[in-house]
């Protein structure tokens, strides 16, 4: 092995296993606005000298960089941490150095301590430091940190801060077209916002394809009237980057946008990379999209799903630069109109590569815009694509039912809490599980309440409230007169609205409940019962749900002795408002079919 080729020696200082990091910093790991990011290291060096450390960081855009602590755990680990404030790319290294006032204080108060007396030479060499360093005794104990010899720094890891919203909130998905377009929508804002959701999610708004247009239940012939697919995107009135004018004008969706803000509340718009086959794309740009050797050109499918309503576009295609570009400048226009919330429709058919760039490319001009990746995926490309920077993104929870299914989601959950977020949808227009078809009330409220407090963000789809639990056939997950296919006379009038409203608003008075990580499962000694504690500071929350939507369930719930509370403490369930006193160890729990407890500690 050659020697090194460098003027000094090489550093001596090792700096390893930095965190937090996601596969050797090739991905940055996800903050919110107002986190301390929690950093720890293994820092050492041969020889008995003292070593300092420092985190250094920088928000994004700044040429500066600033400086926290760390502090020596014991057996070279050493922890610290800082404050993010701004979104987008924030960067952090680790410094280290010989502390050489400090060693040699060290090193005297040893030889003292063992009775060594003949101690001139070492005053000597203290002597010598103070005058290299030109301070005088009396400085030197508050010289250390300006004495950083043989310093040595990490790689730079990255840390995407985004919102609050990114991480915490509560989505309500619509069809603009059954509300009465953009401005039936907008009379809406105000009790959607009473009803504690952040963000209106739309399907797509723009308009839809004549040919092979859907007719109701998915017939491949659409009967005279029919509107369509929103997600057959595109005809002779425009593609993406124009708005169907059954549901009003851009105008129209500027003002929904504006009033939503001042009510609080977001619209999040959906982004299909997929087209009819009346979109002007397919005109302008015919090298964009698939076709078979016989020229023709190839409809999305995903079997035994067919959609020959939609061609996907072409990402081998010789202008794939060009189309990359297209797409972005449709987000960037939809930005301009005040959007920062896109939920992307089946990001895992599309190349990651593509929307590192897109994301990248979009947030560095934008940080505020938030992407919820719909991806029900294998592991690998769901994990990816939340490295590669969708903020959020959709999981399994709608198809895990049982506790031990609900436990092993959130132990893998955890494990991905560095860089995935997840969004528990109770139902969407496409998955109607058949928890809900044969559980009736019951489960919509179970599932509600798991909904809400295992995940910070979640949403349920406009019927949800309405208990619709009706498929289209036995044994399918697709709502009979899907509303993806026929729009429907649409209200805030459904009775299950005030209990969302009360879990709503548990949620924002209870931080506890703003958070993943912080979940600990309870025993129940009842697998009908699901169990678990939410803390954060000095709020801690309780919650027991009644799994079985047809019997009621009886059992306990063990609170363990390490978990901080005192040895009786009382506790207010925030749907109900009953109080009850609890204990250190065994609480009885007897809950009706899908009923909750969702405790308060010190009520």
């Amino acid at each position: 092995m050659p020697l090194p080729k460098t003027n000094e020696p090489p550093a001596r200082i090792q700096i390893q296993d930095v965190q937090p990091q996601i596969d050797c910093g090739r991905y940055p790991v996800k903050a919110t606005v107002g986190d301390r990011v929690q950093v720890t290291a293994t820092i050492f060096r041969d020889g008995h000298d003292v070593l300092g450390a420092a985190i250094r960081y920088k928000p994004p855009g700044a040429s500066r960089w600033k400086e926290e602590p760390l502090e020596p755990l014991g057996n070279d680990r050493w922890a610290g941490a800082f404050d993010t404030g701004g979104c987008g790319r924030w960067g952090f290294r680790i410094e280290a150095w010989v502390d050489r006032i400090r060693s040699f204080q060290d090193e005297l108060r040893r030889k003292v301590e063992a009775g060594q007396e003949d101690l001139a030479g070492e005053l000597s060499e203290g002597a010598q430091l103070l005058g290299v360093l030109e301070l005088s005794v009396d400085d030197a104990l508050s010289a250390a940190k300006e004495d950083r010899h043989e310093k040595t720094w990490s790689a730079t890891y990255g840390v995407e801060v985004d919102r609050v919203l990114a991480r915490f909130g509560a989505w309500y998905e619509l069809f603009p077209r059954s509300w009465g377009g953009f401005d039936g929508v907008r009379k809406a804002l105000p009790e959607l916002a009473a009803l504690g959701f952040d963000v209106i999610y739309l399907p797509p708004i723009h308009p839809i394809g004549h040919t092979n247009r859907k007719g109701k239940n998915n017939a491949l012939r659409a009967a005279k009237g029919d509107p369509g697919s929103p997600w057959a995107i595109g005809s002779e009135e425009g593609g993406h980057t124009a708005v169907h004018p059954d549901l009003g004008t851009l105008e129209d969706f500027d003002r929904l946008v504006a009033d939503a803000k001042e009510q609080g509340l977001e619209i999040a718009l959906d982004f299909a990379i997929q087209c009819s086959p009346d979109h002007p794309w397919l005109k302008e740009h015919p090298e964009w999209f698939n076709r078979r050797p016989d020229g023709t050109l190839k409809y999305a499918e995903n079997p035994p799903k067919k959609y020959q309503d939609i061609y996907n576009v072409n990402f081998a295609s010789e202008d794939w630069q060009g189309l990359w570009e297209a797409l972005r400048d449709v987000v960037l226009l939809w930005v301009r109109h005040g959007v920062t919330v896109f939920r992307v429709d089946n990001p895992h058919t599309k190349p990651v590569p593509f929307w590192e760039w897109l994301i990248q490319e979009v947030r560095t001009e934008h940080p505020e815009v938030i992407f919820l990746a719909e991806a029900f995926t294998r592991p690998a490309m769901m994990t990816t694509l939340a490295k590669a920077g969708f903020a959020q993104s959709y999981t399994y929870f709608t198809w895990k039912n049982t506790r031990w299914e609900l436990l092993e989601l959130m132990g893998q959950l955890r494990e991905w809490a560095a860089f995935y977020r997840p969004n528990f949808f109770a139902n969407t227009p496409d998955i109607l599980h058949e928890y809900l078809q044969h559980g009736g009330r019951p489960a919509f409220e179970a599932r509600l309440v798991l909904a809400g407090t295992l995940s910070p963000a979640y949403g349920i789809y406009s019927g949800y409230e309405h208990f619709e639990n009706v498929p289209v056939r036995e044994g399918s997950e697709e709502y009979v007169d899907s509303e993806k296919y026929e729009a429907k006379q649409r209200s805030l009038d459904g009775p299950l609205l005030p209990f969302v409203q009360r879990l709503n608003r548990a949620r924002r008075e209870n931080r506890a409940l703003q958070r993943l990580e912080n979940i600990h499962f309870l025993e129940t000694e009842n697998d009908q019962l699901i169990g678990y504690l939410k803390r954060e500071a000095d709020n801690v929350v309780i919650v027991v749900v009644n799994l079985d939507p047809a019997g009621p369930q009886e059992g306990v719930t063990i609170v363990p002795a390490g978990s901080g509370l005192p040895p009786a403490f009382a506790v207010r369930d925030l749907l109900s408002d009953d109080t009850y006193t609890w204990h250190i160890g065994r609480n009885y729990v007897g809950l009706a079919p899908g009923q909750s407890h969702l405790l308060r500690v010190g009520a």
